[in-house]
């Protein structure tokens, strides 16, 4: 093995250690969104501590009203979920490129291509339910403050292209590693 490929195999390491990082991280964001939830609603709307209800003492501190907060939390499960999701897809690939021990596969560049699609979708998908979820919270309940849920994520559109990318020139080290006969080729040997 040489240099490079000792780089890029533990590039590989650090990537799926990385990601599940983020996926632990996603998944315990939305568990405490979860909770965070399901303490609201059991709280009895005129518990009083010191003369305060809970819920007024969480709008007093948060400045924000509970129709926010229960909005806010329900976005916050539905975008930890995509990006657990989307964690869990690129470890595969880091999975399955570290087995390989060369990202110059056919699978390594189809799973490199699904994965830039998958980081262009998934955010944006996420974030256009969660607008829509934050809107029907919006409609439901009384005084729900906009929110700041962009319609797409940049950054991630920016990393899905350089995983596309990176697809097409993994395929296309591959064909040349492995000199893929073209149908022009195959026709030849065939007459």
């Amino acid at each position: 093995m040489n240099n490079t490929q000792k780089t890029i195999q533990t590039l590989s390491q650090v990537g799926r250690i990385l990601c599940r990082i983020v996926f632990i991280c996603c998944i315990v964001g939305g568990v405490g969104c979860l909770l965070g939830i399901i303490g609201l609603a059991a709280i009895p709307e005129g518990f009083k501590i010191g003369g305060t209800t809970i819920h007024g003492l969480i709008e007093q501190s948060a400045e924000i009203s509970l129709g926010t907060c229960y909005a806010s939390m329900t976005a916050g499960i539905i975008l930890c979920a995509g990006e657990a999701v989307l964690a869990k897809i690129a470890e595969a690939y880091f999975t399955h490129e570290l087995a390989a021990g060369t990202p110059f596969t056919f699978e390594g560049a189809a799973e490199l291509k699904r994965l830039g699609i998958c980081t262009i979708c998934i955010p944006i998908g996420t974030h256009i339910v969660a607008a829509i979820v934050y809107g029907i919270f919006k409609l439901a309940m009384d005084n729900v403050q906009s929110a700041d849920l962009s319609a797409f994520d940049s950054g991630s559109i920016g990393l899905g292209i350089m995983f596309l990318i990176m697809g097409l020139l993994c395929r296309y080290g591959t064909e040349t590693a492995v000199k893929q006969p073209t149908q022009e080729e195959k026709t030849e040997q065939e007459n």
